[in-house]
């Protein structure tokens, strides 16, 4: 009795969801083995899947001569026009073994590890598919433990890796703890696919206000740049398209409540929200808040600017261990430098003082030169020369 097969392909297909090709591949890769196996690879052989019938069918190959040399792989001309009667010599003929049944039960045992492996690959191929472009989106986990200091979080379908360098300082998680996270790379490794999560990316930031805001989701407002210390601050840039829609406080929200759900994801790191325009000079200085700006000098050649600040605005400007002039540069992309205004004033008398200098060494070096040139005349000139000719 032939083992159908249609009813094993038909339920795999529906437990693990693979594709019912590679089931059927996988069969007819386990039959092809079997065969070769009992006849030590001395016959041209090949398995096809009998759908309707649901059952691997095995085909031997021989080609049709004159004088049969290797009877395993060759056949008279005679004895094959018995089974076809329009071949000719050259040809290749296919003939179904009569055993392709029992081929078929031994394929049905055999296969298991097979179609396990192939399982086991179909299902890493469609896990990488199905999240590989899924990347830059934010996803929801269940931490499950703890791998040298790197944490492995269940997707539901897939498990993902949150590296340590991609975690937060003083971010602590236990097992069972839900976690946000932002799907930073994926990639085919031998074990499989690897999912990385990142909760230090910037681009977290922007996808937790794009859940948040409805504006931003909506494409009427967009953040332009986004700058990020994880854990403790971060800046972004804001444009609206609509003159009507405000983007700072859109982000905000009725009493600060969508800027504060950020904040409570981030486990409380502090998030400047800052007005973008194309002016590079008004962007600086509204990077800088809170610190005043006093004067900025722009050098677009090298997009780099120096920026002045009253002398009680230097340490608010620059900030703790320099955070917030290092996230301005980063928001904005340019190069700051940023002083006060009595040092600025300061460098300004020595460069002053320098160019007096400058001039003063010019000129008495001329008035050397001009008194060096007119030496060797009066010394030429002798008594004879100042008495007249006489003709």
């Amino acid at each position: 009795m032939v083992v159908n097969l249609n009813h094993v392909i038909d339920q795999v297909v529906k437990d693990k969801g693979v594709d019912r090709a590679v089931l059927v591949e996988a069969l007819e890769s386990a039959v092809l083995s079997a065969a070769n196996k009992k006849y030590r690879n001395t016959r041209d052989l090949e398995a096809h899947y009998n759908n309707e019938r649901g059952e691997v069918e095995l085909f031997e190959f021989v080609t049709v001569v004159d004088e049969v040399q290797d009877s395993y792989k060759e056949i008279d001309l005679q004895e094959a026009r018995e089974i076809d009667p329009e071949v000719q010599v050259g040809d290749s003929l296919g003939m179904k073994m009569e055993d392709s049944g029992n081929f078929s039960r031994i394929a049905a045992q055999t296969a298991k590890q097979v179609i396990i492996q192939k399982v086991r690959e179909a299902e890493r191929e469609g896990i990488f598919n199905e999240f590989k472009d899924r990347v830059g989106e934010l996803v929801n986990g269940i931490v499950r433990r703890y791998e040298r200091g790197d944490l492995i979080v269940d997707l539901g379908r897939a498990e993902a890796l949150l590296p340590h360098r991609e975690q937060v300082p003083r971010e602590n998680y236990r097992q069972s703890d839900r976690v946000r996270a932002y799907i930073a790379e994926v990639r085919m490794s031998p074990k499989g696919p690897q999912i990385i999560l990142s909760r230090t990316h910037p681009n977290l930031v922007i996808e937790l206000f794009r859940t948040e805001v409805p504006e931003i989701a909506e494409g009427i407002v967009d953040i332009v740049s986004c700058s990020r210390e994880p854990g403790s601050r971060a800046k972004i840039a804001v444009v609206s398209h609509d003159p009507d829609v405000d983007p700072v406080g859109a982000c905000v929200g009725m009493r600060g409540a969508r800027v504060q759900n950020v904040v409570s994801e981030l486990r409380g790191e502090k998030i400047d929200i800052i007005p973008w325009t194309p002016d590079m000079a008004r962007f600086a200085c509204a990077a800088l808040a809170p610190a005043d700006v006093s004067r900025v000098y722009v050098d677009n050649e090298n997009q780099a600017m120096e920026i002045i600040v009253p002398d009680d605005q230097l340490s608010l400007a620059i900030g703790k261990k320099g955070q917030n002039v290092r996230l301005a540069a980063r928001l904005i992309g340019w190069k700051i430098d940023i002083k006060s205004e009595s040092r600025a004033a300061e460098i300004e008398q020595e460069a002053l003082r320098a160019t007096e200098e400058e001039v003063d060494e010019v000129v008495s070096e001329d008035a050397t030169a001009a008194e060096t040139d007119s030496a060797p005349q009066d010394e030429l000139a002798g008594p004879e020369d100042t008495e007249p000719h006489n003709a």
